[in-house]
């Protein structure tokens, strides 16, 4: 029996927050023009694969040295990940002189099958070609597109997500070109560089297009390119659906409060890994999707504040939050839920490792006061559990975490 289709994170923001990841075996164009962040973006795509143990595929244009420098730019070492061969890059050397040679497609069609039999050598997760523009202008658009296709469906064959990089079309035959690569994939990223004008951080606006599946649709989003960051999208603030499509609608009975009303014990707070419920039930989601296919083990914990302790005025739920903020990694995915703090831990956490991240959210409480601490401790309790192979989605996994106190006798006392 064939195994159900999986989504997988693809590193890229506004892709994992509104389309949950990119499928596996999926076909995805990159497209921007120079220096749009295009190269950074595939980077951020190579990463993220490595970093969940998996093998990325790198076929690049550019000097593996250079390669290596533009990632530092992003505080990315591809080259400890090549050490351990999780990344493999390939360098490509466009084809030249085939301008005006009657067989210029021919030999463009031996660099497409070039791809898929170094493809069926290593057998990656994940592909990336930086960039194909070169390889894929055909006199004849017909045999691009069957030539595209055979290259597509090798690839997908191995189970590979392919991720193709191209330069934005300058003239009407060049759009042709694209167009019928566009026909043939997954969803196409799009990056709209805005003019520089001498700022100090360049961007434009992202927009993500499905072509088969992704029915939450078409979205957008403002971006920049930040150092040591890269390509950084502020989505939850300016992503919009498409004609006709609708950003999924929010619980009625969702708690969260303005920025400006929540108090903190230094007046400060960050969101940068703090989620609403739905853009929380994507990530959820997709990291239920990467543990079935790659077995990744991970955790949800839930801090529940008694709604006592804010009659008594001891102690908010954004309070609790901050406590948990400032105690957790960045990389853990924070979600309030009624008066429930929900972490999302991607990494196997050990009871010990638990055991100290309480002791930590204890010393980030807003009042170090040891009379203050004994109070509000009988007010907060936690629950651990971890994903095993009974849990399909994230509601299997929350309806545990927010079940009513009393039925729940998992949870334990801070």
């Amino acid at each position: 029996m064939k195994k159900k289709i999986q989504l997988l994170s693809s590193g890229i923001s506004l892709v994992d927050s509104y389309w949950g990841g990119l499928y596996r075996g999926g076909t995805y164009l990159l497209i921007g023009a120079h220096k749009s962040g295009r190269t950074l973006l595939a980077l951020k795509y190579a990463m993220e694969c490595a970093s969940q143990k998996e093998v990325c595929l790198y076929f690049t244009t550019k000097r593996p040295k250079d390669l290596i420098i533009q990632a530092a730019s992003i505080d990315f070492d591809l080259q400890s990940y090549m050490d351990l061969n999780l990344i493999i890059v390939i360098r490509v050397s466009p084809p030249v002189d085939i301008v005006n040679d009657p067989d210029r497609d021919q030999q463009l069609i031996e660099y497409l099958d070039n791809i898929i039999a170094i493809a069926d050598q290593y057998k990656p997760s994940k592909i990336v070609f930086d960039e194909l523009t070169p390889f894929i202008e055909f006199n004849d658009i017909a045999l691009l597109k069957e030539s595209f296709l055979k290259t597509v469906e090798s690839i997908q064959e191995f189970g590979t997500t392919s991720l193709y990089v191209l330069g934005e079309p300058a003239s009407s035959f060049t759009e042709k070109i694209i167009n019928a690569l566009t026909n043939n994939s997954t969803g196409v990223i799009f990056l709209r560089k805005n003019d520089e004008n001498g700022n100090q951080f360049y961007g434009g606006t992202m927009i993500i297009t499905p072509n088969i599946g992704h029915a939450q649709g078409k979205f957008s989003a403002e971006y920049i390119i930040e150092p040591f960051k890269g390509v950084t999208t502020n989505f939850q603030k300016t992503a919009s659906p498409g004609p006709g499509l609708a950003i999924p609608p929010v619980s009625k009975d969702r708690k969260y409060k303005p920025l400006n009303d929540i108090s903190t014990s230094d007046g400060i707070i960050s969101h940068a890994n703090f989620y609403e419920r739905n853009d929380f039930f994507l990530l959820l989601n997709n990291q239920i999707a990467l543990y079935k296919s790659t077995g990744q083990i991970f955790s949800l914990l839930s801090f529940r504040l008694n709604k006592e302790a804010e009659r008594k005025g001891l102690l908010t739920v954004p309070q609790l939050q901050n406590a948990v903020r400032l105690s957790t990694d960045r990389k853990d995915k924070i979600c309030i839920m009624t008066n429930n703090v929900v972490v999302l831990i991607t990494r196997e956490e050990s009871p010990k490792s638990i055991k100290n991240l309480i002791a930590k959210i204890k010393t980030n409480l807003p009042n170090n006061d040891p009379n203050f601490i004994k109070s509000v401790i009988p007010y907060i309790s936690v629950y651990s559990v971890q994903v095993n192979e009974n849990v399909q989605n994230a509601n299997d996994l929350l309806d545990l975490l927010v079940a009513d106190e009393q039925q729940d006798k998992n949870k334990v006392g801070l």
